[in-house]
């Protein structure tokens, strides 16, 4: 399979050797160029013999240059073919759950190993066969994150209504085998693959060895749109606590024999058993925070660090009312890390109201899944103050709109305050409670010029 050059950087080395945009990519130094991974890998030589097409018509290119710097070639996509699509069908695949009619992009099902590596995407793999992991091997693409949800092959099977799903763990052990570094995924389903399941899932994940740098295990999540799926049933304060007590228990274990806890529950599973949430040195350093694994210590230790820097140079007295939105899970963890700030600050009222998802409904409360449209019927008609905070985790990546294709504009304009989206950093919370810019890295200074009086 050979790629079509997208663009030509100008001035590169590949337009010196004279290549432009349409010509075919074939080989490189007599590898088959694929996909995103090959170009990069084999792009890195110092010498390199490059094999192109240009209307249909073979040609060759050499070249010098220096190790890992760049051709200049560019594609039409980022990975140079189409993104993998998962071949499963989970029983607890949250993607079967959504409502109708939302963004397209939300229904696609990914399951891309170069992902994985690239972006920190998970992968069942499903999708790979022995050339792409001879391929991961050769290349050492490490670490690899991988949804394993259950080591026992016919319950794996069960579990992604796919037949081969129980084959495809042999890929773990060789990825393992080979020194690729992986983190795991567990979703755990009450009655289905916690318990024994478990047990026995930790026990294999165990013999991978040094190559397992860590497993997060997490509760599944239930929406209302599941009519003519598996059924499932949320976990309750009493199965959490007792799910919660196994993971942490392997955890021991694994601490005690190999210097490192490895094995996490996440933060949901704290709030479901009702436990408060361990101390920041339980986390070690954050390996599955994106799985939500700490994400709310970490948040309140980043927070206390800031109050702390931020308590010297914060002399001055101002009135100010900020309201902050968040999901019924965490609504009692993140009021109670406020109230040092509310003490600190006489004149800060600071109120957090907790969002009850109606549009997914079900079991769903994490602030990651509040909409726009569910923040609007919660807070229409109330006194809001000075500020309406909005955890970036509801927003978009890099734009400022909701799940339901509600703005943060049409939400501040609707509600008629300032609706500010708040990064996910114990600093930026505290600008933003503040009033003030959000902070540079490493330091305060930039909040004080022209910020004014602040609340003391």
């Amino acid at each position: 399979m050979a790629v079509k050059i997208d663009t030509v950087a100008s001035k590169s080395r590949a337009q010196r050797a004279g290549i432009l945009p349409g010509d075919i990519l074939v080989s490189i130094n007599g590898h088959e160029i694929t996909d995103v991974l090959d170009y990069r890998f084999f792009e890195t030589e110092r010498q390199l013999r490059l094999k192109l097409e240009r209307n249909g018509e073979s040609y060759e290119r050499e070249l010098q240059k220096p190790q890992y710097a760049e051709l200049g070639l560019g594609f039409e996509t980022y990975l140079m073919d189409q993104q993998h699509s998962c071949r499963n069908k989970c029983i607890f695949c949250f993607i079967d759950q959504l409502p109708p009619g939302m963004r397209e992009t939300l229904y696609f099902k990914d399951d891309d190993d170069r992902l994985s590596f690239l972006f920190g995407n998970y992968i069942t793999l499903t999708n790979l066969d022995d050339r792409e992991i001879n391929r991961i091997l050769q290349m050492r693409i490490s670490p690899i994150n991988v949804s394993v949800h259950t080591m026992d092959p016919e319950l794996r099977c069960r579990m992604m209504n796919n037949r081969f799903a129980g084959d495809s763990l042999r890929y773990l052990y060789r990825l393992a085998e080979g020194g690729i570094r992986l983190n795991c995924q567990i979703v755990l389903c009450p009655g289905i693959n916690d318990g024994l399941a478990l047990e026995h899932t930790l026990k294999k994940l165990f013999e991978l060895g040094e190559s397992l740098l860590s497993v997060a295990c997490v509760p599944v999540g239930l929406t209302k749109y599941r009519k003519g799926l598996f059924p499932l049933i949320p976990y309750n304060r009493e199965t959490a606590k007792a799910t919660l007590t196994l993971i942490e228990d392997f955890g021991e274990r694994f601490l005690e024999e190999r210097g490192s806890r490895v094995v996490y529950p996440s933060d949901e599973f704290y709030l479901l058993a009702q436990k408060p949430l361990p101390d920041v040195d339980f986390y070690e350093d954050f390996p599955q925070i994106e799985n939500g694994v700490g994400l709310l210590v970490n948040l309140r230790e980043e927070f206390r660090e800031a109050l702390e820097d931020l308590e010297a140079l914060v002399p001055l007295e101002k009135p100010r009312q900020v309201t902050m939105v968040t999901g019924e899970a965490a609504c009692g963890f993140l009021d109670s890390m406020l109230d040092e700030l509310r003490r600190k600050c006489h004149n800060l009222i600071v109120s957090t109201i907790p969002v009850v998802n109606e549009f997914f409904g079900g079991t769903v409360n994490v602030a990651g899944l509040v909409t726009g449209g569910d923040i609007l019927k919660t807070l229409k008609g109330k006194k809001l103050g000075d500020a309406l905070l909005v955890p970036s985790a509801m927003l978009k990546a890099g734009e400022d709109i909701f799940l339901d294709d509600v703005t943060l504009k049409g939400l501040s304009a609707e509600l008629g305050v300032p609706a500010v989206r708040v990064e996910n950093t114990g600093k930026a919370l505290l600008a933003a409670l503040l009033g003030l810019p959000a902070p540079e890295e490493g330091g305060w200074q930039n909040c004080y010029e022209g910020a004014g009086e602040l609340p003391g």
